[in-house]
C-alpha cells in the first residue's frame, strides 16, 4: 500500500484552505444557534457528567423533547472551544476547517487501497473541493459529521491490517476498530455504519469471493458435499466479532434514548407522515434527489424542509422514472461488481458500500428522520462518489486519446467545484445571508420565509420581518409556527390585538381532544408554546389574569410535562399573589428538572414573598451550585443576607456582590450595595469607593448619591457632603430625606439658618404634612427668636402627629420660655441668651433599608426552529436602596430635630 507523501499532504491541505479560509469571517447561524450560543453543556459551570446525559443540543435524553441525537464527543469538542476562545466563532469554524483536511488526507490513505496513486489523489481533491461538504464544514454543527467520519476512516484501515501474512486473524486492529466505531458513533449515529464496510471489504476484497463463489459455496455446504472452507470460517469468525460488537452498540445506544424515538412534526418531513404507497414513492425518489445534488452541487439549500420537495401521490408521477433509473444504475453497478474478481470490481464495490451503508441511517426507508433532505449527510456517502469518479478518470484517461480530455475535464471540474464551495461560504456568514440564498432555490419552503424572518427580528427589523413570517402563512396555511411567529412580531410592535388574533389562528390549528390519545405522541413540543405566548399576553391586562391561567393549565392538560408551563403559571400565580399555587408550580417544574438554576432562582422569590427568608436563601443557594456565576441569584441573596441584618452573613454576602460586579461590572447596583455592607461594617474608606463607582456609572443615582452624603456626615465631613447633596437635589428635587439632612449640615455646621429654612419650606410645599420637615421648619423659627411662630408651628405639628412626644415636648419648652419672656417684660420675638436654658440634644441617624425592583426578562428563542416565541419572566430583586438618618438641627435650644426611627424604602 502506497503511503501518502507530505507533498500530497500540503496539496491537500492548501486545497482545503484555498476553499475555505473566508469560512472564519461566518458566525454560528441556523443550528449552531441551538447546539453553541444556547447549549448550556458547553460552559465550565456545567458538569462534564451533563454530556453523557444530554442530546447534542443540550437537552436530557430522558425528556421526550429531546431530539435523541447522541453525540457527547462531538459535544466535548465545542466545549474545548469554548474553554480556549468562549463564543468567537472563528475558532470554531477554524477547528472545523482542520478536521477536515485531516478527514481528506485519511480519505487518500483509504483511495490508496483501490486505486492508483494518480487516481487516489485526484478522488481525495475532490472530496476536498466538493461543494456539497459546506454545510458539514462551514457550519459548525457539522463537526458531528467531520469527526464521525475520522473514526469510520481509521477504523476502516485499523480492520485493514487485521489479517497477518499467513492469512492469520491478527486481532489487535481489530479490538482497535471496535474502539474507533464506538468512538465513531459518539460523534454521529452513522458511525456505526462502518461495520457494513469492514464487513464488505473482508469478504468481496480482502477474502476475494464474489457472490457466484459464496451461493456456490453454500450450496454444497447445504447438500453435504463439503464444508466450509478455512479461509471461510477466519472471516466467518471475524464477521462475528464484528457483528456481535456492533450489536451491543446498537443495545447500548437503544437503552440511552430509553427506546423512544424523537417526535417529529409534518412539517419536518411530510411524507413520514403520509399514507401509502405516497411515503414509499417519495422517500424512494428522494434517493436519487440526493445523487444528483452530488453530481450538479448547483442549486444548495440549508433546509429542505416542508413543501421543498412535493410528495409523490401517484405511481403515474413522472418523477418515479428518476427513482427507476437511480436503482437500475445503481443495480447495474452492484452486478458488475459482484459478479467479478478483478480490481475494478472490487473498487466499485467498496465506492458502492461507501455511498449506500452510511446513507441507510438518513434516507427515511427504515425509520423516519427529521428532515427530506441534508446536504451535510452527504459528506461520508460523497467519498463513495469520488471514489467512482476517480475510478472512471482512470479508465478514460488510461485510452490514449481521451487522455488529455479527460485530464482537462477533472480540471475543469476541481476549478469550478473550488469556486462554487468558496462562494457557498459566503452565505453561511450570517442567517439573513444563509436563508435569502435558500429563498433563491427554494420558495415553497415556510421555513425558510419564518427563518429570514427570525434573522430580521433579531436586527429589531420587526416591520420586515413581518412580511416575511406573514408569507410563510400564505405558503403554508397550516404552519402552527409561522402564525406565533406573526402575534410575536405583532407584540413586539406593540399591536396587541392583531397578536391576539395570530395566536388565536395558531391556537385553532392545534390538535383538538381525542379521547384515549395521548398529546406528547402527536403535539410538537415547541407547537405548545402558542398557549404560553398567548397567556403571557392577555396577562398583561390585570382582568384577564384568570383567562391566562386557564390557559398555561390547559397546556400542562395537553402535556403534564410541559416545564415551561409550570414556570410560566409560577410567575402569574405569583402576580395574583397566590403564593401557595405558585410555590406548588415551581415545585412540580423542579420534579421534572432539578438541574435548572432558574428554577430554583424563581423558587426564592417565591419565598421571599412568603416571608420565608431562610427558605429562600436556601433556594438561591441552590441555583448558586448548580450556576456559581448564576448573576441574579447571586445579586439577590447578597441582597437577602444584608437584610438579614445579621454580621455573620456580611462576608459571604461581600464575596457575592463581588462575583456579582465581575459578572456586571457596568451595573452601578453591584457596587452600591457594596457600599451599603461597607457602611454596615463600618468601613467607611471603601464605602466611599464603592458609593463613588455606583455614581461614576449611573449619574445622579439617588440611592448612592444620598447614602454617600449620609457617610461624610456621619464621619464629621459635613462639608464634603454638601456638594454632594446638591448633586442629588439638581438630579432629584423631590429628594424629601436629602432635603433635610442638607437643611440639618446648612443649621448646624455652616450656621445659615436661611438656607436651611429654604429646604424645610421645599419640603412642605411638596408634602405639606410632613412631620419631619414641618418639625425642622419650627426649630428654625426658635433659632429665629420668633417664638410665637414657632408656637403656633409646633401646634400644627402636633395636631399632624399627637403622639408624637418630643413635639408635645418642644411645645412645652417654647412655652415655658414665651412665659418667662413675658414675665420678664422681654418681647416675644426676640430670644437672646435663652441658649443658656436649655440642654443641648444630639440627632440620631438611622439608615434604612434595601428597596426592592421587581423586573421581568422575557426568553426569546423557542425550542424549534419555527416557534421562537416562548416567555419566561423571572422576577428580579434589584437593590435601588438608600439609607435615611432622621436627620436633625443640632442647635443651643433644648429643641431637638424629628428623626426617622425605622428602615424605610423610597
Amino acid at each position: 500500500m502506497a503511503v501518502v507523501s507530505w507533498k500530497e499532504i500540503l496539496l491537500l491541505t492548501g486545497m482545503v484552505v484555498g476553499c475555505y479560509w473566508n469560512s472564519l469571517s461566518c458566525g454560528f447561524v441556523f443550528d449552531d444557534v441551538s447546539a453553541i450560543l444556547d447549549n448550556k453543556d458547553l460552559r465550565p459551570s456545567t458538569s462534564l457528567h451533563n454530556l453523557f446525559l444530554n442530546d447534542f443540543w443540550g437537552t436530557p435524553m430522558a425528556e421526550e423533547r429531546s431530539h435523541k441525537s447522541y453525540r457527547p464527543l462531538t459535544v466535548l469538542t465545542f466545549r474545548l472551544n469554548y474553554l480556549f476562545s468562549e463564543l468567537s466563532a472563528a475558532s470554531y469554524h477554524l477547528l472545523n476547517v482542520v478536521l477536515h483536511a485531516v478527514v481528506c488526507v485519511l480519505f487518500l490513505r483509504v483511495c490508496r487501497l483501490f486505486l492508483d496513486k494518480t487516481s487516489s489523489l485526484v478522488a481525495a481533491l475532490l472530496f476536498a473541493v466538493h461543494p456539497i461538504h459546506t454545510e458539514a464544514v462551514t457550519g459548525v454543527v457539522g463537526r458531528a459529521e467531520l469527526l464521525s467520519s475520522i473514526f469510520l476512516l481509521a477504523a476502516f484501515l485499523a480492520y485493514t491490517k487485521s489479517t497477518g501474512s499467513d492469512h492469520s486473524i491478527v486481532w489487535a486492529p481489530i479490538a482497535l476498530t471496535v474502539v474507533l466505531v464506538a468512538a465513531a458513533t459518539l460523534c454521529k449515529e452513522q458511525g456505526i455504519t462502518v461495520v457494513g464496510i469492514c464487513c464488505i471489504h473482508e469478504v468481496f476484497v480482502a477474502q476475494g469471493f464474489t457472490l457466484p463463489m459464496l451461493l456456490d459455496t453454500l450450496r454444497q455446504v447445504l447438500q453435504g458435499k463439503d464444508g466450509f472452507p478455512y479461509a471461510v470460517l477466519q472471516t466467518l469468525l471475524k464477521l462475528i466479532v464484528l457483528v456481535i460488537s456492533t450489536l451491543l452498540l446498537v443495545i447500548i445506544r437503544v437503552q440511552v434514548i430509553q427506546s423512544q424515538l424523537p417526535v417529529f412534526t409534518r412539517f419536518d418531513n411530510p411524507a413520514a407522515v403520509s399514507p401509502t404507497p405516497t411515503r414509499q414513492l417519495t422517500f424512494n425518489y428522494l434517493l436519487p434527489v440526493n445523487a444528483w445534488l452530488l453530481l450538479n452541487p448547483s442549486e444548495l439549500c440549508c433546509d429542505w424542509t416542508m413543501g421543498t420537495i412535493p410528495l409523490v401521490e401517484s405511481p403515474l408521477d413522472h418523477r418515479n422514472l428518476a427513482t427507476l433509473l437511480f436503482y437500475a444504475f445503481l443495480g447495474l453497478l452492484a452486478y458488475h461488481s459482484l459478479r467479478y474478481r478483478h480490481s475494478s470490481a472490487k473498487t466499485v464495490i467498496m465506492a458502492l458500500s461507501l455511498i449506500v451503508l452510511p446513507f441507510i441511517p438518513a434516507s427515511n426507508l427504515f425509520f423516519p428522520v427529521g428532515f427530506v433532505v441534508a446536504e451535510r449527510v452527504l459528506y461520508v456517502p460523497s467519498m463513495g462518489f469520488c471514489v467512482l469518479v476517480a475510478h472512471g478518470f482512470k479508465i478514460v484517461s488510461h485510452k490514449g486519446h481521451l487522455k488529455k480530455i479527460s485530464w482537462l475535464m477533472i480540471g475543469v471540474l476541481l476549478t469550478t467545484h473550488a469556486v462554487k464551495t468558496f462562494n457557498r461560504n459566503w452565505d453561511w456568514e450570517s442567517e439573513y445571508t444563509l436563508f435569502t440564498s435558500a429563498l433563491k432555490v427554494n420558495k415553497n419552503n415556510a421555513k425558510l420565509w419564518n427563518n429570514v424572518g427570525h434573522a430580521l427580528e433579531n436586527q429589531n427589523n420587526y416591520a420586515k420581518a413581518l412580511q416575511y413570517f406573514l408569507q410563510a402563512t400564505r405558503v403554508q396555511p397550516d404552519d402552527i409556527g409561522a402564525h406565533m411567529n406573526v402575534g410575536r412580531t405583532y407584540k413586539n410592535l406593540n399591536k396587541s390585538k392583531e397578536a391576539e388574533d395570530a395566536y388565536l389562528v395558531a391556537k385553532s390549528l392545534m390538535p383538538q381532544v381525542i379521547p384515549g390519545k395521548k398529546y406528547a405522541t402527536r403535539v410538537a413540543p415547541n407547537h405548545l408554546n402558542v398557549y404560553i405566548n398567548l397567556a403571557n399576553l392577555i396577562r398583561a391586562n390585570e382582568s384577564r389574569l384568570e383567562e391566562a391561567d386557564q390557559l398555561y393549565r390547559q397546556a400542562i392538560s395537553m402535556r403534564p410535562d410541559f416545564k415551561q408551563a409550570y414556570i410560566s403559571r409560577g410567575e402569574l400565580l405569583l402576580k395574583m399573589n397566590k403564593l401557595t399555587e405558585a410555590r406548588d408550580a415551581y415545585l412540580r417544574a423542579l420534579e421534572l428538572d432539578r438541574t435548572n438554576a432558574d428554577l430554583w432562582y424563581n423558587l426564592a422569590i417565591v419565598y421571599i414573598e412568603m416571608k420565608e427568608p431562610s427558605e429562600a436563601l436556601k433556594n438561591f443557594n441552590h441555583a448558586l451550585e448548580l450556576n456559581p456565576r448564576h448573576k441574579l441569584a447571586l445579586f439577590n441573596s447578597a441582597l437577602l443576607m444584608q437584610e438579614s441584618g445579621e454580621p455573620k452573613f456580611w462576608p459571604e454576602a461581600n464575596r457575592r456582590f463581588l462575583t456579582y460586579v465581575e459578572e456586571e461590572p457596568d451595573d452601578a447596583n453591584g457596587y452600591f450595595n457594596l457600599g451599603m455592607l461597607a457602611m454596615d461594617a463600618n468601613e467607611n474608606t471603601a464605602a466611599e469607593r464603592w458609593m463613588r463607582k455606583a455614581i461614576g456609572l449611573q449619574a445622579g443615582f439617588r440611592s448612592a448619591l444620598f447614602n454617600l452624603a449620609l457617610l461624610y456626615s456621619q464621619s464629621k465631613r459635613e462639608m464634603d457632603a454638601l456638594p454632594v447633596l446638591d448633586e442629588l437635589l439638581r438630579h432629584h428635587p423631590e429628594h424629601i430625606k436629602g432635603l433635610i439632612l442638607k437643611g440639618d449640615i446648612l443649621m448646624n455646621h455652616k450656621k445659615d439658618t436661611r438656607g436651611a429654612k429654604v429646604c424645610f419650606e421645599r419640603i412642605l410645599q411638596m408634602d405639606p404634612t410632613n412631620v419631619q420637615g414641618k418639625h425642622n421648619l419650627c426649630v428654625v423659627y426658635f433659632e429665629e427668636r420668633d417664638l410665637p411662630r414657632a408656637e403656633r408651628c409646633l401646634e400644627e405639628t402636633l395636631s399632624l402627629a399627637p403622639n408624637e412626644e418630643y413635639v408635645r415636648r418642644h411645645l412645652s419648652i417654647v412655652r415655658s420660655k414665651m412665659a418667662a419672656m413675658s414675665a420678664a417684660g422681654q418681647p416675644l420675638t426676640s430670644a437672646e441668651g435663652a441658649a443658656t436654658s436649655a440642654k443641648k440634644e444630639k440627632p440620631k441617624r438611622v439608615k434604612e433599608g434595601a428597596e426592592e425592583v421587581a423586573e421581568g426578562e422575557e426568553e426569546g428563542r423557542g425550542a424549534g426552529a419555527v416557534g421562537r416565541g416562548t416567555g419566561d419572566e423571572k422576577n428580579v430583586r434589584k437593590s435601588s436602596a438608600e439609607s435615611l438618618g432622621g436627620v436633625g438641627v443640632d442647635q443651643s435650644e433644648s429643641l431637638e430635630s424629628s428623626q426617622s426611627d425605622k428602615r424605610t424604602k423610597e
